[in-house]
């Protein structure tokens, strides 16, 4: 619907309203006149027929009486007369009137009963009639009840013709009023706004440079004013942007560990970053008599481990290992990664209570399903929101600890588990450079209006000087969110919240991996190439075409609708059946949470009824892989699949989908990916499909298999430079360029006052 329709519906329902009630009160005003001016004629006329009627009662001469109330009923808008005795008997009527002898005796013998006289409306079988009684009085004594009824017909043909006159007024109006509108819209507005879009978007391809020649009334100055600022500003940016070009072609464009390394010692003038999340970068667990080393599976660690790797600091965490404790310092704190120490790892130790609550409870059990659109109910507890606070809290303490001797420190915070974290550590470190980013995404207003706690819960975010999203599309519903639920100042112009004299700025940082070493903690190349056979081998896969999914088993990801993919496509593309193997690695997760357990056992299940449906003796369609694979172990499958499928049903971003991407140094293979991820905003040149979609997946599968080699490799080539350019290092050095930005501006604040 364009803007002049729905211009010119708008001011046919204003004036089509305004009509409407104005002829309603006409209509109203005009029947309590005409029925009036109707009681005031009817008194006349009893008058004046009472001195014919009387003598003829008195002597009661009922003959006579008959004769003439046949008589006076003949007249025009007069349905009829009739006379009652003082005892309520009637003496004559119309001959038209006795079918309602009754209720005309009814009123009359009310004007007997009350001495007075009385008019009323009445229907007469189809005809609306009114009815007038008046008592005939002598010597101050009833002596009967004249009647006169008159016809009330032509009063509602006098109302219907208002009504018709004002209808034939207002469509002519209205005609009148849309085609004056349609002129002045036309010509008067969207001429020059088309005429000014026109010379935009020449002066965005760079066909012109100068000024436009718009309409300079008082509507359109404006507009004007901007677009001439609009043209010096491109034209700024164009020259700006060659010699940019030319300064690439002498320096280095790439972010690598040491760019990024060097880049955060200038910013940061040789501090330290602070990371904290839930989740540690590694893991002490026990193996039998020994103690191991593991990598937590996840895109957090997976992002962020190589960031501290090269640049160093201190990453403060859960101790979730049945061994962590063991291997801490006095102070919590242990060197890693094992083989090459590079920064320190404080880990954090939580009662089974806390982690039951905090972690499980509300951040996994209420915030995840909230914030993700996959359809499970979120759950909110008092007892959850209570442990949430005090971890929260225990993680504030912890940090304030670290940062004790630390001037102007920078906090990384990371994720929803710790939302209240930013206020609690700005409230005792004001300088502090503090930086939130969520990695999940940020439901609407109305869905997050669900949580019983969600002002607690911005407000603590707030505490931060930056917050960050995976998109804008997330930007936009957070400060949406805040916008509804508390009482600020945003700018959306800067992007920003302003709350108690304190600004927080919101952006969105797309994260990525560190493309083009994805799997920092790989193998040398001679035994990572055994280890690309090994797998394979082992699971004894005897295939023409390789299909990979890799996942943290959770009810987000789509992996049950991907796997009725499979099995579409199998039904579809027959031909296929024996000659394609789909690869599902799932690492468990959350299984202390009832649907987490109730989804392991729904893939299992529907991964058993897809194999013995199309199984044959030395082939089966699916191999489902359900435990945590190093990243050493997952690098095979991810070189050797035909395609990757990353179906999440909704996601921040989903690094796996840049993990396949990052590996495919043959520029081979496709990645079928979920229009509800963050990722497909960047990687478009993948097959983007929806989820829920079986039949398009099928297809999607299809296609991937069937692509010519030359479709593969640009598309593959384009994605690849596309995460090469914005790896992680880019992605940290992008917050921390914001991030010290806003702290310069606090710290020229204070010099100032």
């Amino acid at each position: 619907m364009n803007i002049t329709f729905r211009f010119i519906i708008s001011l046919v329902v204003i004036v089509t309203s305004i009509t409407f009630f104005s002829t309603y009160f006409q209509v109203s005003e005009e029947k309590n006149k005409q029925y009036e001016e109707l009681n005031r004629r009817s008194l006349l006329l009893a008058e004046s027929l009472q001195e014919v009627f009387e003598p003829q009662l008195e002597r009661k001469n009922y003959q006579e009486l008959k004769r003439l109330v046949n008589k006076f009923g003949n007249r025009e808008r007069l349905s009829g007369v009739s006379v009652h005795s003082s005892d309520g008997m009637i003496i004559a009527i119309t001959t038209s009137l006795e079918p309602a002898n009754q209720l005309i005796t009814s009123i009359a013998v009310e004007s007997i009963v009350k001495g007075i006289d009385i008019g009323k409306i009445l229907r007469v079988g189809s005809e609306e009639v009114y009815q007038y009684s008046k008592p005939v009085l002598r010597q101050e004594k009833i002596q009967g009840v004249l009647t006169v009824i008159h016809k009330t017909s032509y009063i509602n043909e006098k109302l219907d013709n208002i009504w018709k006159q004002t209808f034939l007024k207002t469509l002519v109006l209205l005609v009148l009023i849309s085609l004056v509108t349609l002129v002045l819209i036309r010509w008067g507005i969207l001429g020059p706004i088309t005429q000014t879009a026109v010379w935009l978007k020449k002066i965005r391809t760079g066909e012109i440079l100068q000024e436009p020649t718009l309409p300079r009334s008082k509507l359109f100055a404006p507009i004007a004013k901007e677009a001439t600022r609009l043209a010096k500003t491109l034209s700024q940016a164009k020259t700006a942007a060659e010699e940019e070009a030319k300064l690439r072609q002498k320096a280095e464009s790439l972010w690598t560990p040491e760019r990024l390394k060097e880049y955060i010692k200038t910013r940061l003038e040789g501090k330290s970053i602070f990371m904290l999340s839930n989740r540690e970068s590694y893991m002490h667990v026990h193996r039998g008599q020994k103690i191991e080393v593991i990598k937590p599976a996840g895109g957090l660690v997976t992002a962020l481990d190589p960031v501290l790797r090269f640049c160093g600091g201190t990453w403060i965490a859960h101790g979730a290992g049945d061994a962590d404790q063991e291997m801490v310092n006095n102070k919590g704190q242990i060197m890693v990664p094992p083989e090459e120490p590079s920064y320190t790892l404080r880990r954090v130790f939580l009662s089974k209570e806390e982690d039951n609550g905090y972690y499980y409870g509300f951040a996994n059990e209420g915030l995840w399903p909230l914030c993700h659109i996959a359809h499970t109910r979120p759950t909110f507890r008092s007892e959850d929101w209570f442990f949430y606070k005090k971890v929260n809290q225990k993680f504030a303490e912890t940090a304030l600890e670290e940062l004790k001797n630390v001037d102007s420190p920078c906090v990384l915070i990371q994720d929803y588990h710790f939302s209240l974290l930013s206020k609690m550590i700005k409230e005792k470190r004001p300088d502090a450079k503090i930086a939130l980013f969520w990695h999940i995404p940020w439901p609407n207003p109305e869905v997050f209006g669900i949580c019983p706690w969600q002002k607690e819960l911005l407000n603590g975010m707030l505490g931060a000087d930056l917050i960050g999203f995976q998109t804008q599309y997330h930007c936009n519903n957070f400060l949406d969110t805040v916008d509804r639920v508390l009482e600020s100042r945003i700018s959306w112009d800067k992007f920003s919240v302003t709350k108690e004299e304190h600004t927080t700025l919101v952006k969105s940082f797309p994260i990525s991996i560190a493309f083009p070493d994805v799997f920092p903690d790989k193998q040398p190349p001679e035994k990572t190439k055994q280890a690309e056979i090994s797998p394979l081998e082992e699971l004894r896969i005897k295939t023409r075409f390789l299909g990979l999914g890799v996942d943290r088993l959770d009810y987000t990801k789509g992996i049950i609708e991907r796997l009725r993919s499979i099995e579409r496509f199998l039904e579809k593309y027959t031909s296929y059946q024996g000659e394609f193997t789909f690869v599902q690695i799932g690492a468990p997760s959350r299984i202390h949470i009832k649907r987490y357990r109730d989804f392991l056992a729904e893939v299992e299940a529907e991964v058993e009824r897809i194999n013995w449906k199309f199984k044959t003796k030395g082939w089966r369609p699916i191999i489902y892989l359900k435990k945590h694979h190093s990243h050493e172990e997952i690098l095979p499958f991810y070189k050797k699949a035909d395609f990757c499928m990353v179906t999440s049903l909704h996601d921040g971003m989903n690094l796996v989908a840049k993990e396949f991407v990052s590996s495919r140094d043959d520029n081979n293979g496709t990645l079928i990916l979920s229009c509800f991820t963050g990722a497909s905003k960047e990687l478009q040149d993948a097959l983007i499909v929806n989820p829920y979609d079986i039949e398009q997946n099928a297809d999607a599968i299809y296609h991937a298999l069937n692509m010519e080699t030359e479709e593969k490799t640009s598309r593959m080539q384009k994605m690849r430079r596309i995460v090469k350019e914005h790896n992680i290092y880019k992605w940290t050095a992008d917050l921390i360029t914001e991030l010290t930005k806003i702290g310069s501006e606090y710290e020229s604040v204070i010099k100032a006052v």
